[in-house]
């Protein structure tokens, strides 16, 4: 890396640990999935909030927007919407003074840097798909026409574990394209009392932004630049292979535990993620550290268990676990 992108970096470090006390004058803890969603951020990624209601999934998304001086949409999925409810679409209009009719196209609301697709799995396949090529190829074809979406462009979407009845689970193809499944989990007793304390008190905290929409592009250049060493990308590669159960790498546990294991993108996502991880960190190298500190977020929805495995209570966490165990990491995490 350069004397300037090691500057960047420098600066990243030191702008992040003011970021998560800008933060947490609004979010009460949760320092974990905020970390995950930057270095989703940084990596050019979309990330899948999964926890119950009432955990201020939302709320984190919006002031993440506040803090990163992002434009932000909100899209509520429900049963009815349709793809042109999220695309947008060409609307007829009649000019008032020569009568003459023209299509004009009004832009959706995928059309802004930070996209909340809140509840995605509520909507029908038809309209998750809508989502498809905005977040691989970061355009949208509407009739006729591509129209590329600004940039940075990131999808971060929720979804409740507990309500499956009436929904529509995300096919693994379009959770393939989620960098991180991040799991929104309850707050501490300490915690609670804060969040109870600061509801119900008068008046609330405004978030001053951090950073602007180019210098997120700067620093994913940055990260992308980030040096990896061979050993790192064959702990993340054997890491992978070692879940699918057909390969012969895999452990016994995992043959008897896992029906499909991760594809290539899983260790793409690894090394992208470990990248990120460690830039956080202010280091200019990853390490098998920082790949097996990311390996649950990046993993966790690309394991498949099968039945048995669901009925002993063993998820797709617990298979990761063991495998970090079975598979060490050359260095110890430097936190």
């Amino acid at each position: 890396m350069s004397n300037d992108d090691k500057a960047a970096v420098d600066k990243l470090h030191k702008v992040y640990g003011q970021m998560k006390d800008e933060l947490g004058r609004v979010i009460v803890g949760q320092d974990q999935v905020v970390e995950q969603v930057l270095m989703a951020i940084f990596c050019r990624g979309h990330a899948l909030l999964v926890g119950v209601p009432g955990l201020a999934k939302t709320l984190l998304v919006s002031t993440l927007a506040r803090a990163l001086e992002l434009s932000y949409k909100r899209i509520q999925f429900t049963p009815d919407l349709m793809p042109s409810d999220i695309t947008g679409t060409d609307v007829l209009e009649v000019d008032a003074n020569s009568g003459r009719r023209s299509f004009r196209f009004v832009h959706g609301p995928i059309f802004a840097n930070l996209v909340l697709a809140d509840e995605i799995n509520r909507t029908p396949p038809k309209t998750q798909a809508a989502l498809l090529e905005a977040m691989q190829e970061q355009h949208v074809t509407v009739g006729e026409h591509t129209l590329d979406l600004p940039k940075p462009f990131f999808v971060l979407a929720t979804q409740n574990p507990i309500e499956q009845e009436g929904t529509y689970p995300l096919p693994e193809a379009q959770l393939d394209r989620f960098l991180f499944n991040i799991i929104v989990d309850y707050p501490s007793e300490t915690e609670e009392k804060e969040i109870i304390r600061r509801v119900t008190s008068p008046g609330g905290a405004a978030v001053t932004a951090m950073m602007t929409a180019n210098d997120i592009i700067a620093l994913q250049d940055i990260v992308k630049r980030v040096p990896v060493g061979d050993h790192v990308i064959e702990f993340a590669s054997k890491l992978v292979r070692a879940t699918r159960p057909k390969d012969a790498s895999a452990p016994d546990f995992v043959k008897d535990m896992v029906g499909w294991g991760a594809g290539p993108r899983a260790g793409i996502s690894l090394i992208t993620a470990a990248k990120a991880h460690a830039v956080l960190r202010g280091r200019f190298h990853a390490t098998t550290g920082d790949v097996a500190a990311v390996a649950a977020p990046v993993m966790r929805h690309r394991v498949i268990t099968t039945f048995n495995a669901e009925a002993a209570g063993v998820s797709s966490d617990d298979v990761i676990k063991k495998l970090l165990q079975t598979i060490a990491p050359r260095e110890e995490l430097v936190v």
